[in-house]
């Protein structure tokens, strides 16, 4: 098969799918994707740049395909959320998620709220066409870094809710049990204060948990100091 033709069949496939919505609060991003899905074939690309936007142009053109980031702003769930609605509005649809978070947990979280596929935001742009289109066709997609260390959470870990997190998590998250806002944990463990939030987040969709309150109920429910600071003020790494 000549590589013009293959180039034409698979277009033809892809529109025969429908359209593709892509959730992301950044334009760049949204502009990047276009480019590459319409070189790939798709005639009908949806945009929205927020979680409610991006329900409501899914709700009014019913696309096949969603592909959504996982964090907006500050809120680490909202991603999780659009996929349960679509999901829950039209169970057939095919979702990709792209995160810049590599947790085989939040891949996990991911899959279990009815996702297809999985990719990192850094990913190489043939890798990333290479999950779209498995996701497109109805099967699923994970790094295999990623799909092995699933694979082995699901054999190894314990049913602790902090078991999920890692030794940098846990600091944060026993300083918000202790009623320390973010600035004052990025000063005690000499992160910026985006860091502090972006962890957060992450900890939010590992726990499953919807708001800051939450997480920090979590945290005060837990026996122990588990923050791993000696005095409550020294960072070990």
């Amino acid at each position: 098969m000549s590589a013009g033709l293959a180039i034409t069949q698979r277009r033809a496939a892809a529109s025969a799918r429908g359209g593709i919505l892509i959730v992301d609060d950044h334009p760049v991003v949204l502009q990047g994707f276009r480019q590459l899905v319409e070189v790939e074939g798709v005639a009908e690309v949806f945009e929205a740049g927020d979680i409610v936007s991006g329900y409501r142009v899914f709700h009014r053109h019913r696309p096949g395909v969603v592909v959504t980031d996982l964090s907006f702003g500050e809120d680490g769930l909202s991603g999780l959320s659009l996929i349960r609605r679509v999901r829950a509005l039209e169970p057939a649809t095919r979702i990709l998620a792209f995160s810049m978070y590599d947790d085989p947990v939040i891949a996990a979280r991911v899959l279990e709220a009815g996702a297809l596929g999985f990719v990192m935001k850094d990913t190489s742009v043939s890798v990333f066409l290479e999950a779209l289109e498995a996701v497109r066709a109805g099967r699923g997609y994970l790094p295999h870094a990623i799909a092995t260390n699933i694979a082995i959470l699901d054999l190894v870990a314990d049913r602790s809710p902090l078991s999920r997190l890692n030794a940098r998590e846990l600091q944060i998250l026993a300083l918000l049990g202790k009623g320390k806002t973010y600035t004052e944990i990025a000063r005690i463990l000499t992160l910026n204060y985006r860091s502090v939030v972006s962890t957060t987040s992450a900890m939010r969709l590992k726990l499953g948990v919807g708001s800051l309150a939450e997480l920090i109920h979590i945290a005060l429910s837990q026996p122990g100091d588990r923050s791993g600071l000696p005095d409550g003020s020294k960072p070990l790494f």
